[in-house]
């Protein structure tokens, strides 16, 4: 991995960015380490609110942003966000697929249907339909690249009781993840990259583990500038994951 961007480097300037769950947690890190690095963020979450606030952020980085208060499982409007950047930009160069959910800790047997199909449209169908939508955006840019947010109880699940719901659809993100990559790899220069950021100060976490001592944990913030080092045009890996941790790049593992 590069080192974290100087203060007052602009290594992306000139990109657009598009980030998903953008306006808190997470999502609201990468989007602002992005702005710093001096992308032009396109910001989606549902919160009209939250994202002027990030908004109000970005301008406090001297970054620009565009707003698109948008539920990810609205599927017609991401169609639609696609042919809207084309108008607007011609091509996408960064596309983080951060929106997700945890879903019901539950075996799997008891978990209701409904649950479950909205945690896979939420955490996997959305990112298909983005990944379709935006294809040849990222393809007409110099440098795609592709940021899917996976999770360590994709690989864990066989010893994790309860987190079986979770675990799939973060699995099947990985799978699609490695699908693109193999599509892409010898035909345009997009690179994508699962990425793993562990266990974080997230309200997510809070949810997973509610007798953990956040304080233990990392934030956000320090997540963010790795993630970003995968979104510039000199990153050359692709179809593998990012393991924040462990700070290293990992190939997944083969079949047993």
């Amino acid at each position: 991995m590069s080192d974290p961007t100087k203060p007052g480097e602009k290594k992306l300037a000139g990109r657009i960015a598009l980030v998903t769950g953008a306006s808190r947690g997470l999502g609201s890190a990468i989007a602002l380490e992005l702005a710093r690095r001096g992308a032009h963020v396109i910001a989606m979450a549902r919160t009209q609110g939250a994202l002027e606030e990030l908004d109000d952020a970005i301008r406090a980085l001297g970054g620009e942003a565009t707003l698109v208060p948008c539920d990810v499982t609205d599927f017609p409007a991401l169609d639609r966000l696609g042919a809207a950047i084309f108008e607007r930009w011609g091509k996408l160069d960064i596309f983080v697929g951060n929106a997700g959910i945890l879903g019901p800790l539950t075996p799997i047997s008891h978990c209701d249907p409904d649950k479950w199909d909205k945690l896979f449209a939420v955490n996997v169908t959305a990112n298909y339909r983005l990944l379709r939508s935006l294809d040849p955006l990222l393809r007409a840019s110099d440098a795609g690249r592709v940021a899917l947010i996976s999770s360590g109880a994709a690989q864990r699940a066989y010893y994790r009781a309860f987190w079986g719901p979770y675990a799939t659809s973060k699995a099947a993100v990985d799978a699609l993840l490695r699908s693109y990559a193999a599509d892409t790899v010898n035909v345009s220069a997009i690179k994508a990259m699962s990425v793993n950021p562990g266990p974080l100060r997230t309200k997510m976490r809070a949810a997973a583990m509610p007798g953990e001592d956040p304080m233990t944990l990392r934030t956000p913030e320090e997540f963010a500038p790795k993630l970003v080092d995968l979104c510039g045009p000199d990153w050359t890996e692709t179809g593998k994951i990012y393991d924040f941790p462990t700070d290293r790049v990992l190939s997944f593992q083969g079949p047993a």
